[in-house]
This record gives structure tokens, C-alpha cells and sequence, in this order.
């Protein structure tokens, strides 16, 4: 039986020691992990990085013959705003690819704009102001303490202790130096609980993975327990040895039934595909919050998607295998492969 041709296509990552390079370099472990896993299936592969020079990357798959893709772009030259554009040129030219369409991709990328959507459908997400540096905002109208996030960043850029502000004056003394970094800014009110992870998979139709909660129990008083840039990827810290995910002793049969779906409402509202993760927090009343909602998340093997696949029974090869699979039907009589000629 013959087997397509897969093109593993990435943006290109930072050098180390840049600023946010192990966020950025990240993407190469997960090029690796998906060439392994389709080696294992005996699918072959060639790796295309992604870059603005739109005509080398056409002109770089239609040289390998690639017929199906697995999209791994995070941003283009580090700007999350482009967050869709691989896969729009890849729809443009009816090449089938793994994850989110890019419009579902360019929703989900822009903060205020996925929780405009959320609530247009009931879904309720911490109450913000966008800053722009522009005109006068009125803080007061929001509950502290609030926290400060990047609009348009993911893997927790731009997100640390140093984000949240207990009160109307710290934040307007700290807001201009975070906008000076990283332009526009949501300000969002702080929602204490507990957080948990939801992993979506499949297609045409998607089901919950396992919940995964942050375990923040080892947190001191007076650090706030967030999964913070830290968290994630700076191995000298105390937060990324002390915020594991667990997977026992999770939500009550109630909570996790209304959890879950929630996270399908917000994965079908944004118009993912394929697999996707909302992250939630339960404040003291049982509300549940919608934080984040991540198209494409990371497909690190040791990242929190993966590591719900496999407390469903999927190895790492076992998921890459099915979403090769839901490429292969969107695929049907040949469509998106590219034509050769020259």
C-alpha cells in the first residue's frame, strides 16, 4: 500500500540564549518526536521550515512531492500574529495538514477576541480591559488583584509573578514597561482555584482526554499559583519543579461532566479541529472560567497533550497514527497534493 508522502512543516525557532528561546526551541522537539512516531508508522517524511520567502517553501514541496503535512507552526519569525498564515498557504494550495484550519488558528491566537466569542455563547472567561497606551483607562472597574498578559502570545509569554498586580497603582505604574515589551496588553481579573487542562481530540467528531489539574499545593503563601513562563521552561526555577500535572484525584463526577463540556463548546465555537486544549480555573463557587483555549498545542512527548493521550491508552506513535488518519479523510481522490510541474 503505498504511503503518502508527509511534509513535517515548522517555523524556524530563535537561537539559544535569546530572549524566550526555550519556548521557541521547543518546536524542533516536537519536529523530532513527530519524524520518529511516522518513521515508526512507515510513513515518509522530509522537514520544511516555514519563512516568509512563501515561493522557496511551495517551491520546497513540490521538489519532495509532498501530498499530506503535519503543521507544526507556532509563529512565523517569532510574531504571533501569523500564527494562521502556514496553514492558509497550505489551504491555498489544497494540501491536507494536521490541527486547526487557519482561521480557527487566527481566533484562537487573539486573546480578546476568543473571549468576545466565548461569551457571545455564555461561556464565562475573567472580566478584562484591553491597554493600548492610548486614551484613559479607567482600572478601577476591575476586581484585583488583575493579571497582565500578552494578547497575541502563547507557551506562557510574557506571563510570570511579576504579571499580576494587587492594585489600581502598581498596575499603572508597572503597565507601561510590560506594553514597552510586548505591545498589546490584556488586563484580566485574577480568578483563584483550581486549574485543570482539557485535551480535545479527534475528527470529524472530538472527545475529551483525561483531566489533568495543576498541582500548586507546594506553592508558598504569597506566590500566586499560576502556570507561568517559568513554569514551563526554566529549569532553575522553583515553579517548574513545584506546578506537576496529576491526573488522580481530579474533579467530582459532576464537576468533571460540566468541565468537559465546556472545553467541547469552546473547541467547537473557535472552530478547531483535530486536538486542541482549554484551560480552565473553578473559583470558590463552582464557576468554571475559561483561561485559555489553544489550538495546535504542544505535541512535545512530555508536554500536557501527550501526557493525556496516554492516560487514554494511546502511546506517543499510537496518536501521531490517528492524526494521520484524520488527514488522511479530509484527503479523499488525491485532493492537495501539489502539482510538480514547474
Amino acid at each position: 500500500m503505498h504511503k503518502k508522502i508527509i511534509g513535517v512543516v515548522h517555523n524556524v525557532p530563535v537561537p539559544a540564549g535569546d530572549a524566550f528561546s526555550e519556548a521557541s526551541l521547543d518546536v524542533l522537539t516536537q519536529v523530532e518526536a513527530i519524524e520518529r512516531a511516522l518513521q515508526g508508522l512507515g510513513y515518509p517524511s522530509i522537514r520544511i521550515p516555514f519563512t516568509r520567502d512563501v515561493s522557496s517553501f511551495i517551491q520546497g514541496m513540490k521538489a519532495a512531492k509532498v501530498e499530506m503535512v503535519a503543521n507544526l507552526c507556532e509563529t512565523l519569525d517569532e510574531d504571533p500574529r501569523f500564527t494562521g498564515h502556514p496553514a492558509a498557504v497550505l489551504e491555498l494550495l489544497g494540501i491536507p495538514f494536521s490541527g486547526s484550519p487557519s482561521l480557527a488558528l487566527m481566533l484562537s491566537t487573539d486573546k480578546p477576541m476568543t473571549k468576545r466569542l466565548l461569551r457571545a455563547y455564555g461561556i464565562r472567561t475573567p472580566n478584562y480591559m484591553i491597554y493600548n497606551d492610548t486614551g484613559k483607562f479607567d482600572f478601577h472597574i476591575m476586581r484585583y488583584p488583575v493579571i497582565v498578559k500578552p494578547i497575541f502570545q502563547d507557551a506562557s509569554i510574557g506571563i510570570d509573578q511579576e504579571s499580576i498586580f494587587r492594585d489600581d497603582r502598581s498596575l499603572r505604574e508597572g503597565i507601561k514597561e510590560f506594553f514597552s515589551r510586548f505591545g498589546a496588553l490584556l488586563v484580566e481579573e485574577y480568578i483563584a482555584g483550581r486549574e485543570f487542562n482539557v485535551s480535545i481530540f479527534g475528527y470529524p467528531s472530538s472527545r475529551g482526554l483525561p483531566i489533568a489539574e495543576i498541582d500548586f499545593s507546594a506553592f508558598p503563601e504569597g506566590l500566586f499559583p499560576i502556570v507561568s513562563y517559568r513554569a514551563k521552561w526554566d529549569t532553575s526555577s522553583f515553579e517548574y519543579y513545584h506546578t506537576p500535572r496529576k491526573f488522580s484525584g481530579g474533579p467530582s463526577p459532576g464537576l468533571h461532566e460540566r468541565i468537559e463540556r465546556t472545553a467541547l463548546e469552546c473547541f467547537h465555537v473557535l472552530m478547531l479541529r483535530d486536538y486542541g486544549r482549554v484551560d480552565v480555573r473553578i473559583n470558590d463557587h463552582g464557576q468554571i472560567y475559561v483561561l485559555e483555549v489553544n489550538a495546535n498545542p504542544c505535541l512535545s512527548p512530555d508536554a500536557g497533550f501527550a501526557a493525556a493521550a496516554q492516560q487514554a491508552g494511546m502511546s506517543y506513535t499510537d496518536m501521531v497514527s490517528q492524526l494521520v488518519d484524520f488527514i488522511e479523510r479530509r484527503s479523499g481522490n488525491n485532493a492537495g497534493q501539489v502539482s510538480h510541474t514547474s
